[in-house]
């Protein structure tokens, strides 16, 4: 049986809890557990969250568990971690297999020294300030979720669910985690290096005409889609259609499409589930040379760099 550890600090935000409904389904249709979890704080007790809501934990005690996990707390600007917390999280990474955190839990790892030289990630809104604080951390802001050795790091509180999925896999395979997100009734389960951010997200409309025209272009990534065809979905004439797009999302049509394609094309690449000429043409880029490039600009290197480095990083972090 796998040993959880989950220690919730001082004004913990409980969406982070959400990690470990994946190890409780994974118990559900085995006979036995698979895991036993432990919520750990100093004192022991009940905790408060950040939203006022108590928790009650087992205090801290023998630090031998196969895994130990940090939460998060709320606050933005981190002050440092409780000491408490940091000596017993640096004590349990000498007997434990691995050690994880997930949003701003990761400066208790740091603060712990288990970061040093090492890729590490959190919630986007906290990595300034955790690379001023921690410059020889190679702090990696962008990523769901990284696991770099005995070390796995998370972005913000639902990420948490995405590397419980991951820390899954590892132990019981990949058919147990793909089960138990379909049990969560994700949508998606993510890989550790997807992007924090989404194209969509960041094109929020303010009309149901701009939205159709978006949901027009997920769905119809492989078609040319000109300007007028996206304006005759918004019922608008070329030129006003243009004028709209770029007053509600801020940026072009055509540049709308581009980054819509490239995020779609960075989501197959990663999974590696089809060659790159597949992938761009089924992502509308045409052909692997116009794709290439648009990686080239976008994230600085091509298509077939982002595959291999994905292949090293593998979502089970084996």
């Amino acid at each position: 049986m796998h040993r959880i550890g989950f220690i919730v600090p001082p004004r913990f935000q409980m969406m982070s809890l959400a990690a470990l409904t994946v190890f409780e389904i994974a118990n559900m249709p085995h006979g036995g557990r698979s895991y036993d979890v432990r919520v750990l704080s100093e004192h022991g007790g009940p905790v408060e969250s950040s939203g006022g809501m108590k928790l009650e934990t087992e205090a801290f005690g023998d630090a031998a568990f196969d895994t130990v996990i940090v939460g998060s707390i709320t606050e933005m600007r981190i002050s440092s971690p409780d000491a408490a917390v940091v000596a017993f999280v640096k004590e349990a990474a000498e007997v434990s297999r691995r050690i994880a955190s997930i949003c701003s839990g990761a400066f208790v790892l740091a603060e712990a020294g288990l970061l040093d030289g090492r890729r590490a990630t959190m919630h986007w809104a906290h990595a300034s300030e955790f690379r001023a604080r921690f410059p020889n951390v190679i702090t990696e802001e962008n990523r769901i979720f990284i696991n770099d050795g005995p070390i796995w790091t998370s972005a913000g509180m639902t990420a948490g669910i995405d590397l419980a999925l991951a820390l899954l896999d590892n132990d019981l395979g990949a058919d147990t985690a793909k089960m138990v997100a379909r049990l969560l009734v994700m949508n998606q389960r993510r890989l550790g290096g997807q992007l924090q951010h989404s194209a969509l997200l960041d094109m929020t409309p303010k009309s149901d005409r701009i939205e159709l025209v978006l949901t027009h272009i997920r769905r119809n990534l492989r078609n040319p889609l000109t300007i007028e065809e996206l304006a005759d979905v918004a019922n608008l004439s070329p030129r006003q259609f243009s004028r709209a797009f770029v007053a509600e999302t801020g940026q072009s049509p055509a540049k709308a499409v581009e980054q819509l394609r490239l995020e779609a094309a960075r989501f197959m690449i990663e999974q590696g589930r089809h060659t790159i000429n597949v992938v761009a043409q089924e992502t509308g880029f045409a052909d692997r040379e116009r794709m290439r490039r648009a990686f080239l600009r976008t994230f600085g290197v091509p298509a077939d760099v982002m595959r291999r480095t994905a292949r090293r990083e593998p979502a089970t972090g084996n």
